[in-house]
């Protein structure tokens, strides 16, 4: 009789095989694309085959990978393969953000953007060498667990699901938002619809199989997501410069872009006001701001529960180690090329946009201004008549599209590279797919950690212990499917761009559980008291920023404590705020919300996404003085801590299922 456990180990020996032939099958179904084209296939029909084609391929493996062991379903058997396990976390890490926005933001901030590309990289080395191993050795099914075992509660616990839900449900809003940007665009819908039809993906993943499936899931959507990142850009390198290389001949495309920027403003085509030079540091980010980035996001990187979880599904704590390099070498493979990808698009739009003579735009370009994502001449590139009257209302206009006229959303660069060079609709769609890849992979992981840190630690853990295996998973997919349609909802608002949710998403995680992992780790003599009041504070703090200084106007954070800081003897304010803002340069010292650039004000000019480099050294700060404070740990728990640091030896507990 064949049990299970055998079946298991035949899939797991046959995972080569497996996802070689499906790697070749989606080559294939490009080739057979591609062809569909060339006899006049329309574009439209080739985006519906590509999207739908990928969305189906996900479905079916969800379906068949569906689940009804608790084990399963929360860290897929703790049986997957180091390489898998990478490839996965690849897929899980390179959301919406990295395929769809780095390269914009390259593109718009050039040099300062590498800010995001050198914190999410370091970010590894951190889950490598100080939580992701350990984690795994303490054995449980989420952070939150941890946090309840190491801090003595279902308090810690409570907490730990708030910091955990409040990064992910903003960092999942961010992914949803990118499915419905592509499926608007290549589906022809309309973003408010499509951003519900993108769920339909994500849950038959998510919700069936849990981690199992979102893990094999993953896997298949790294293939399709480097795939399409890196073909355009290939193709325009071997083009360009004659080397399919493209991080080869990127510093080529950077003298070209150089010499084009000389070239528009000694012809008028840019005003020194329009150009930034690409190549040119700090001048959209202070140094503060730019290596606030750098650490916010390498910290974030090693707090983000999604991530972390990915750790628990190695058979081994070595394997975990493992899979971490792993999974470096796999985003390598994406963020080496997003500068290259960058600099190849400026070089498009400088060429093929900006010189262009505003009645022979090309029709692409009005699909995404329909969208509101291209402006020119300051109004939405609608309609080639759109663009005549808007250009014409500028007094003295010369008829061709300048730089200052042209504005491209930061989330669309990529999605348009293609449409911008000349390239066949069939590698738009491919990039189109890739995106779509990249979006659900990380939305998958991100819902599942919601869903199962409610279902697991909120109703099993808190509300009820002698709960039946069906009835915990039975929760676990409903409560998954509100938090899907919730976050869909919010993404239906356009609350924001892609990198800057993900960039809060980041911080508030910093803030909410990074010092409490490293000092639960690292410092046996952290109580539990100790390590509640510091995420408390340290997230309380990051969330208070962050809010204060993005949605209300005024004078933000900083009004808010001068106008509340008081003379103890007679009660009133220590600053009189009219005094303060007749003051020359007031509005340079009081800067206000209404600004272009609102969220980089506040404190000593803090971006609101740097708000982490204020909660985390607060919340490590708390810990430590208030675990002073307190008594020791017990003897049992301060062994446990040495144990969990062992890179060998039994898992420190065991989940019973």
């Amino acid at each position: 009789m064949t049990t299970q456990t055998d079946t298991s180990s035949d899939f797991i020996k046959n995972l080569g095989k497996m996802y070689g032939t499906y790697t070749g099958g989606f080559i294939a179904f490009i080739i057979l694309l591609a062809i569909l084209e060339q006899v006049g296939v329309p574009n439209k029909i080739l985006g519906y085959l590509f999207v739908f084609f990928t969305l189906a391929v996900y479905a079916v493996i969800g379906v068949m990978t569906r689940t009804a062991q608790v084990s399963e379903y929360y860290v897929a058997g703790r049986r997957v393969p180091a390489f898998y396990n990478g490839m996965a976390t690849g897929a899980d890490w390179m959301s919406a953000a990295s395929f769809v926005g780095m390269a914009g933001t390259l593109f718009l901030l050039g040099y300062d953007g590498l800010a995001w590309v050198l914190g999410w990289t370091g970010g590894f080395v951190l889950v490598s060498i100080l939580i992701g191993p350990y984690l795994r050795k303490f054995g449980a099914y989420t952070v939150p667990d941890f946090m309840a075992f190491r801090f003595g509660g279902n308090f810690a616990r409570g907490i730990a699901v708030v910091v955990l839900v409040c990064c992910s449900f903003t960092y999942v809003t961010a992914q949803i938002y990118g499915t419905g940007l592509i499926a608007s665009r290549f589906l022809g819908m309309q973003f408010e619809i499509a951003v519900f039809a993108g769920l339909v993906g994500i849950l038959l993943c998510a919700m069936l199989g849990g981690m199992r499936a979102v893990t094999w899931t993953q896997i298949a959507q790294y293939v399709v997501l480097i795939i399409a990142y890196l073909t355009p850009i290939v193709i325009l390198s071997t083009k360009k410069y004659g080397i399919p290389i493209p991080e080869l001949t990127y510093g080529t495309a950077i003298a070209e872009i150089t010499a084009r920027e000389g070239q528009m403003l000694a012809t008028g085509l840019a005003t020194a006001a329009s150009l930034k030079p690409h190549i040119a540091p700090f001048i959209n980010y202070s140094p503060l701001n730019f290596f606030g980035i750098i650490f916010c996001m390498m910290v974030g990187t090693a707090s983000l529960p999604h991530i972390l979880m990915r750790y628990f599904t190695t058979p081994s704590v070595r394997e975990a180690r493992q899979s971490v390099a792993w999974s470096l070498l796999f985003i390598f493979l994406l963020y080496f090329s997003a500068p290259a990808y960058a600099a190849f698009s400026k070089l498009e739009v400088y060429t093929n946009i900006i010189g262009a003579n505003v009645t022979s735009l090309k029709p692409w370009l009005f699909t995404w201004g329909e969208l509101g994502l291209i402006q020119i001449c300051g109004k939405n590139a609608g309609s080639i008549d759109a663009i005549v009257a808007a250009c014409k209302a500028i007094a003295g206009h010369p008829g061709v599209v300048r730089l200052q006229d042209f504005v491209i959303n930061t989330d669309v660069i990529v999605l348009s590279t293609p449409e911008i060079a000349g390239l066949p609709y069939v590698i738009s769609g491919l990039v189109a797919a890739g995106g779509l890849a990249a979006a659900l992979s990380t939305a998958d992981g991100l819902l599942l950690a919601i869903a199962n840190a409610l279902s697991h630690d909120v109703y099993y853990k808190m509300l009820d212990p002698n709960a039946p295996t069906i009835r915990r998973l039975t929760v676990a997919r409903v409560l998954l499917f509100f938090v899907a349609v919730a976050s869909a909802a919010l993404a239906a608002t356009k609350p924001g761009d892609i990198l800057a949710m993900v960039g809060w998403a980041f911080s508030l995680a910093m803030a909410g559980n990074f010092p409490a992992l490293i000092m639960g780790v690292w410092w046996k003599r952290t109580t539990a008291a100790g390590a509640i009041a510091g995420m408390l504070a340290g997230f309380g703090l990051c969330l208070f920023y962050l809010v204060c200084s993005r949605y209300f106007p005024g004078y933000g954070v900083k009004y808010f404590f001068m106008t509340s800081l008081t003379n103890p003897l007679t009660g009133a304010p220590i600053v009189d705020i009219a005094k303060a803002m007749a003051l020359p340069n007031a509005m340079e010292t009081w800067p206000t919300l209404a600004h272009p650039m609102a969220n980089k004000v506040g404190w000593f000019g803090l971006n609101n996404i740097n708000c982490g480099l204020l909660g985390m050294p607060l919340g490590f700060l708390v810990i430590y003085v208030v675990s002073l404070m307190g008594k020791e740990p017990s003897k049992e728990m301060q062994a446990y801590v040495d144990e969990i640091r062992k890179p060998r030896g039994r898992t420190v507990i065991e989940e019973k299922t």
